[in-house]
């Protein structure tokens, strides 16, 4: 296995951990202290960390994709979810962790989503550009 994969499954390793401890922690933790719409907002943050964990998954054993084309995806799909999810967590959680109510993050999720978007749109152009044998 080369560095950029092992790169790639160790970030999707720690991204699926993340997320069944952030999915338990809003269905038993969280259910008390947020409402109901900021709850479905933090599952949408563990969803998506968890789609990403997949697409790292799939890109970390990709033998047909470049050393390059691994890096690129992996840092737009690492960018993205640490904008997207990471924007989602903290704009549920920050009144009751860090007792303020910093909604100046609020432009980090839509971000988040054009790197995710990217990445997926750049792992379709690289896979468009493999010839068929």
């Amino acid at each position: 296995m080369n560095k950029s994969s092992k790169i790639i499954l160790v970030t999707a390793a720690i991204f699926g951990i993340l997320g069944v401890v952030l999915g338990a922690f809003a269905a038993h933790g969280l259910r008390t202290i947020l409402t109901e719409a900021q709850l479905e907002s933090f599952q949408t943050g563990v969803r998506y960390q968890f789609y990403h964990a997949f697409l790292l998954l799939f890109v970390g054993v990709a033998d047909f994709l470049s050393a390059k084309q691994l890096q690129i995806i992996w840092m737009l799909t690492l960018t993205g979810v640490v904008l997207f999810s990471g924007s989602i967590y903290i704009l549920n959680l920050d009144e009751y962790i860090i007792g303020t109510n910093v909604k100046a993050i609020v432009f980090a999720t839509p971000i988040g989503g054009v790197f995710l978007i990217a990445a997926w749109s750049y792992m379709l152009m690289s896979l468009l550009k493999i010839s068929s044998e």
